[in-house]
């Protein structure tokens, strides 16, 4: 039973090597144990990358709406989705245009970049928060372009992406430790969701739920910091309104809490069909052969077009045209055709190679699902029926919820949004719904889904790349005692007494490994006669390979219930390198968590 190394065990840990290299200069050293030895210094780390994300975040937020307004002929600042009439040779030729660029750019520019375009979330669980730079540029860029030119994604993907890095290229300079460079690079997602919605507590529990992966106090301060400094920084550049909730909110009472209950069982619902759609967009577009390479974004330019050609708000992130459609009192069946084809857009979207997000886009979703549900329920139940703007706030907090895998961002937010804590209730109760039915049902939040569509073993932001970076290699005693197979097991007991050696690893006549015996196995026979080593020897097929990682060591040694593993070079020579005990692999593994778990809750 061989033991091979996981492909995408050498990729990490060549990644990691890659991006742990020293940079090019570092801050004075005065300055560098400031920051490691005090925790006011991380804080105020914290705060220069929040100044910073509200500055990324306020230039990339121009920039999309000067796109908007110069390629779709709209007055800059109006949202793209809340344009009711667009020309439609706008409507056909911008998208196209769009995707024909970022084909250019996928076929001569993204081959150069492979392993540098892990996101903060893959960054932090893998590679210690190590993020590239020159990566990050590349995708923040394709998400402006694409969002630039209508695709129906969000611009959050680049919002977090471009922060994130400058957080990551901060702390190399800084030498930050590895829980602190994990805390900076979710310092920087905090200060770019928070300049992003202009909603500090949202951007904090994002980065605690999404990249950091667990809340603690060590690192409540710094996010924080972070998340009000952008928040600040974006208030004076943008000056953003988000969401008008209409009318009067639903008392808080049973009837609101059932009605509630059930919006989050329809939002978890929903947001597992919207992230299969996505899913199976792709899949798509990958299995027709035709469409391999650039032509996939012609192609999915002329889908999204021709849905933009029956209503503008399936163009960009949907921030007008859900704001558009609760202020204008519209019919379940505009609602109904809206939410489809808006799933639809963003599913396009992103199958045919679009950068973005479906965090904004998830929101437009989910209100249209709660005030559809209240549009159809209150001519039935008139007195009972939920308000719209209140059934909508927690169909959006249940549906982001559920593509976000974040409950309690979304219900920061809704707070934050609504400044109306009746609202922010119902939003509690749908957010744990569909959290639940969708951990339960689906298992995944759109990031960890689309890890697993590639292979990738994650299913959090938790910091697991220590785990593949921990090889047999460097585990293995290379002083281990060898015998020929062929000896005999009279000469065995004479040249190795009892108490000498524990093991003994056996080679054939060309020095290929041929099994182990222990040493109680060969002095336990009284009369050995003729019989040799290789006749009582174990573990034939039983080893390692230098690069296998601790987790792989540890299951093996539980399935072939063995105290000690040989380490060979490759299946072809099965020359012998070294031995692993399986003690000795589970007191690192051991010790090891308990360095990380210092290492989270401590500084």
């Amino acid at each position: 039973m061989s033991v091979v190394p996981r492909p995408e065990a050498a990729a990490i840990s060549g990644s990691a090597s890659a991006s742990a290299a020293p940079g090019p200069w570092r801050l004075p050293a005065s300055i560098r144990n400031f920051v490691r030895n005090r925790e006011i210094g991380l804080v105020l780390v914290a705060v220069v990358i929040g100044l910073l994300s509200g500055l990324l975040v306020a230039i990339i937020w121009h920039a999309s709406e000067f796109a908007h307004a110069l390629l779709f002929s709209i007055p800059y600042g109006t949202r793209l989705s809340a344009n009711g009439v667009i020309p439609w040779q706008r409507v056909v030729l911008v998208p196209l245009c769009g995707g024909l660029l970022l084909a250019i750019i996928s076929v001569f520019y993204v081959k150069r970049f492979k392993g540098q375009l892990a996101d903060a979330i893959e960054a932090n669980a893998l590679y210690g928060g190590r993020i590239s730079m020159r990566g990050s540029l590349l995708i923040s860029l394709q998400t402006l372009l694409s969002n630039g030119c209508g695709a129906s994604v969000g611009l959050e993907a680049g919002y977090t992406q471009i922060c994130a890095a400058f957080s990551s290229q901060l702390g190399r300079r800084l030498a930050a430790r590895r829980a602190d460079m994990r805390l900076l690079v979710a310092c920087g997602a905090a200060g770019a969701i928070s300049a992003a919605f202009t909603a500090p507590l949202a951007g904090a529990f994002f980065a605690f739920e999404v990249v950091l992966g667990a809340y603690t106090a060590a690192g409540l301060v710094p996010v924080i910091a972070s998340s009000v400094a952008a928040w600040l920084v974006m208030r004076q550049l943008v000056h953003p309104s988000f969401l008008v909730v209409p009318g009067v909110p639903s008392p808080v009472s049973v009837e609101m809490i059932g009605q509630i209950m059930v919006i989050g069982v329809l939002g978890a619902l929903f947001s597992i069909v919207v992230m299969l759609a996505v899913a199976f967009s792709e899949r798509a577009f990958q299995r027709l052969t035709v469409l391999r390479g650039a032509l996939r974004f012609v192609v999915g330019a002329l889908l999204l077009s021709g849905l933009a050609m029956l209503t503008p708000t399936v163009l960009g992130s949907g921030h007008g045209a859900m704001q558009l459609l609760l202020l204008s009192n519209p019919t379940w069946l505009m609602l109904a055709t809206t939410l489809l084809l808006k799933t639809a857009a963003s599913a396009i979207s992103l199958g045919a190679g679009y950068r973005g997000g479906l965090f904004f886009a998830s929101l437009m979703l989910g209100a249209l699902v709660g005030q559809l549900y209240s549009t159809v329920l209150g001519p039935i139940f008139p007195d009972v029926a939920l308000q719209p703007g209140t059934a909508a706030v927690a169909g959006m907090v249940a549906v982001g919820t559920g593509v976000l895998g974040a409950p309690f961002s979304m219900i920061c937010l809704a707070l934050e949004l609504t400044g109306d804590f009746s609202v922010t209730v119902g939003g509690v109760v749908a957010a744990s719904m569909s959290a639940m039915i969708v951990r339960e049902l689906f298992g995944y939040s759109f990031a960890t889904w689309r890890f697993h569509l590639r292979g990738e073993a994650i299913r959090g932001p938790q910091d697991v790349g220590w785990v593949d970076q921990i090889h047999a290699a460097t585990l293995m005693r290379t002083d281990f005692d060898t015998a020929s197979a062929d000896l005999s097991l009279g000469e065995a007991q004479k040249l190795f007494p009892p108490g000498r050696v524990k093991h003994l690893v056996l080679l054939d006549a060309e020095g290929r490994y041929a099994g182990v015996v222990g040493s109680p196995e060969f002095h336990d026979i009284a009369a050995p006669g003729d019989a040799t080593l290789a006749s009582i020897a174990q573990q034939h097929d039983q080893f390692l390979f230098p690069g296998t990682s601790i987790r792989d060591m540890l299951a093996a040694f539980d399935r072939s219930e063995v105290d000690l593993l040989v380490v060979i070079d490759n299946a072809q020579d099965r020359r012998v390198v070294g031995t692993v005990s399986e003690a000795h692999v589970l007191r690192t593994y051991s010790n090891e968590l308990e360095r990380r778990n210092q290492e989270l809750y401590f500084r």
